[in-house]
């Protein structure tokens, strides 16, 4: 016997009117859960990472108050800068000067506070831990080429703005480890054909880290202008190349 019609929209209405209490009470606070499985809960950046840590990065690095609070409890040394424009298409807002992230860093560098914020997430959840596994000591300096500059993609004129042109990118070029030894892009990368493949290794497993915590990375398996660098940037394109 078929269902009657004012039955059936009942039936669909049911589950979607529990699903929507649901969110009611946990938003409320009327009933509560572990934070870890709290999709509204404030992004921690000690927390092991799990299903919902992109989300809680993507949601707080559009809100300029919680991308602070967030970038508040990263081991960072930095001073926040006013916002600027510089030039068409050029400057930054919500940004930051970091003079040291958990590690000591070759020269000072902008970032705004969505990729300060990336990068806090991707030292304490993979750099590290590839550092250990794969050299057995841990990263002491990291050696960038830049991060804000305010220029087109590839330096192209009439090109679009690349992401450094927002202070959204972030060039890394080598890593000094605790032991004296500098891991080089350039020469490191395709080392395993030579005999050091632990420095490979490393390498690609702090690029691969990265791509879980921001947007767009690149490095030399993506063009040769990528050769001697990792680029790490957020923006609007996703790519982990």
């Amino acid at each position: 016997m078929p269902i009657p019609s004012p039955v059936r929209h009942l039936l669909w209405l049911l589950p979607l009117s529990l699903a929507l209490a649901a969110v009611w009470a946990v938003r409320s606070g009327r009933i509560e859960i572990p934070e870890k499985w709290n999709p509204w809960a404030p992004l921690r950046i000690d927390a092991p990472p799990n299903f919902l840590t992109r989300y809680k990065l993507e949601r707080d690095s559009e809100d300029r108050a919680a991308c602070r609070v967030a970038l508040s409890q990263a081991s960072m040394r930095l001073v926040p800068l006013p916002d600027r424009i510089t030039g068409e298409h050029c400057g930054f807002d919500n940004a930051v000067r970091i003079e040291r992230s958990s590690v000591a860093v070759s020269e000072p560098f902008s970032l705004s506070c969505r990729a300060a914020l990336s990068l806090a997430m991707w030292e304490r959840h993979a750099l590290q831990q590839a550092a250990q596994a794969h050299l057995g000591v841990r990263v002491r300096r990291i050696e960038h080429l830049g991060s804000y500059a305010c220029r087109n993609l590839y330096s192209q004129q009439g090109g679009r703005r690349s992401q450094h042109a927002t202070a959204d990118a972030l060039d890394i070029a080598a890593f000094v480890m605790e032991d004296g030894r500098r891991v080089s892009v350039l020469h490191d990368w395709r080392a395993a054909s030579s005999g050091s493949s632990d420095e490979a290794a490393f390498l690609r497993a702090v690029h691969d880290g990265a791509c879980g915590y921001f947007d767009v990375v690149l490095g030399p398996d993506y063009n040769r202008a990528h050769a001697d660098h990792f680029h790490f940037d957020r923006g609007r394109a996703r790519i982990c190349r």
